[in-house]
């Protein structure tokens, strides 16, 4: 089985996260089902104009989704902010007390809270 590209992997993490289906995300970025199909199968890449709307609505910056699209040769590696491993983070620090459910909890309120910054921010 072939590794899936940068972008569909992306793609991938990013519903896994908000737990979207790709008709979903289609609707939260006010693009087709069908251009987020080819997104996923590799057979199209998301242009600039949807890159900058993955990163916003991702909180990853926009250099570092360009790259994963393959608009860039390189990005910065430093990881982001906005987007850090918190469950990497919690099965570590806390192995025993917080489970897989309460691992998506918290990742949920964690981004319930940065959409509520977001929409501040463009208020």
């Amino acid at each position: 089985m072939a590794t899936p590209s940068p972008i569909v992997s992306f793609l991938d993490e990013v519903m896994r996260r908000r737990k979207r289906l790709p008709s979903q995300l289609a609707g939260d970025l006010g693009i087709s089902h069908t251009t987020v199909g080819r997104w996923l199968s590799g057979t199209d890449i998301p242009g600039i104009p949807s890159c900058q709307k993955l990163a916003e609505y991702s909180g990853v910056p926009l250099e570092q989704v360009l790259y994963v699209a393959g608009h860039l040769l390189e990005a910065k590696t430093t990881k982001s902010a906005e987007w850090p491993e918190f469950r990497e983070y919690a099965t570590t620090k806390y192995p025993n007390e917080l489970d897989d459910d309460l691992i998506t909890m918290i990742e949920d309120l964690i981004e319930r809270r940065r959409a509520r910054q977001r929409e501040a921010k463009s208020s």
